[in-house]
């Protein structure tokens, strides 16, 4: 009976950890203890309200009360905006304003299986963000870069592009895992391509004057309209999480962009036998209400893949979550 209260009132919890990140509570406190009084009359804020936020998330490892005060935990460390492996901002893009708009329509999603986003705003998901949640779009974009520092290394590591002149990053964000290619790679020459409003502002490596600008170039375009690169590889990081006619469709002109012998990767999460399962599943369920898409399974995106007319070479696990789906566009 009490894990199932504590379950239905589990909402406290993203909204708990959203109003820390709005307030700074994690950048107002240091490597020493802060006196509750000292840290909501350092925030501004109400400090027996702060007190019971604080209840709250300390019952999941985030922050700590010592007899000195307030303290951060590991967890707590990821909210602030200097840690090298900060989840600051992706906390804020899952909790923004519209996914507590969005989770009441689960009910109809699992009635008609799709979600519903088109019909209730008027237009697909990403093109409504860009016009309507600007700040919400910003959130976005530092989340990937986010998330692409986590994983950037590791996927460097894992792939041999010695024998490689060019690689093009499809819906890369604002470059980060792209320039760290680049710098892995120095004979590579790479293209980063994503909506104007993601690559308004890349990496500053990859802009004019930056210190991989004349191995690079930064194309705004659709990759579910065309991809007007040629490349030796097509590289798509986690976005191929739409519904599966768009994630064919994008793969499809990765094909037609391509020559016969150029690589396709598709480097994504997977649900089955993910170590994160709660987390696996959930931002599955977000995907379905927003893009009516998908966190997929390692038969689902290989099918896909297959479908779009790439020729199949294989799947490598890449840590710490990653798997990459390696395809050849045939002749």
């Amino acid at each position: 009976m009490t894990s199932l209260r504590e379950l239905a009132l589990a909402a406290a919890a993203p909204a708990s950890l959203r109003a820390a990140i709005r307030i700074g509570l994690a950048e107002a406190i240091g490597e020493q203890a802060v006196p509750a009084v000292d840290l909501a009359r350092r925030l501004g804020v109400n400090e027996e309200v702060l007190d019971r936020l604080l209840g709250n998330l300390r019952c999941y490892g985030v922050f700590d009360r010592t007899a000195a005060g307030i303290v951060h935990t590991d967890t707590s460390r990821l909210l602030r905006e200097d840690h090298p492996q900060r989840l600051k901002n992706w906390v804020l893009w899952v909790t923004e304003p519209w996914t507590w708009q969005l989770w009441p329509d689960l009910e109809e999603a699992v009635r008609d299986g799709r979600g519903h986003f088109d019909e209730r705003f008027g237009e697909e998901f990403f093109a409504y963000l860009h016009r309507n949640w600007k700040e919400s779009t910003e959130v976005f974009n530092r989340s990937q870069t986010e998330l692409s520092r986590i994983t950037s290394t590791a996927i460097a590591e894992a792939f041999d592009l010695s024998g490689v002149k060019s690689i093009a990053d499809i819906g890369g964000g604002r470059g980060y895992t792209l320039a760290t290619l680049l710098e892995a790679n120095p004979h590579l020459h790479g293209t980063l391509v994503d909506l104007p409003a993601a690559v308004a502002e890349p990496d500053p490596r990859l802009r004019p004057g930056g210190s991989l600008a004349d191995r690079s170039q930064v194309l705004a375009g659709s990759c579910l309209e065309a991809i007007e690169v040629d490349a030796d590889v097509y590289q798509f990081k986690s976005i191929l999480e739409w519904d599966d006619e768009k994630t064919v469709l994008a793969l499809e002109n990765a094909r037609r962009a391509g020559r016969p012998g150029a690589k396709v990767l598709v480097i994504t999460n997977i649900v089955d036998g993910s170590p994160e399962i709660r987390y696996a599943t959930g931002i599955d369920l977000l995907f379905l209400l927003n893009t009516n898409g998908r966190r997929h399974t390692l038969d689902g995106v290989t099918a896909l893949v297959e479908r779009a007319g790439l020729r199949l070479d294989g799947v490598t696990a890449v840590k710490p979550l990653l798997h990459v789906v390696e395809a050849t566009i045939p002749g």
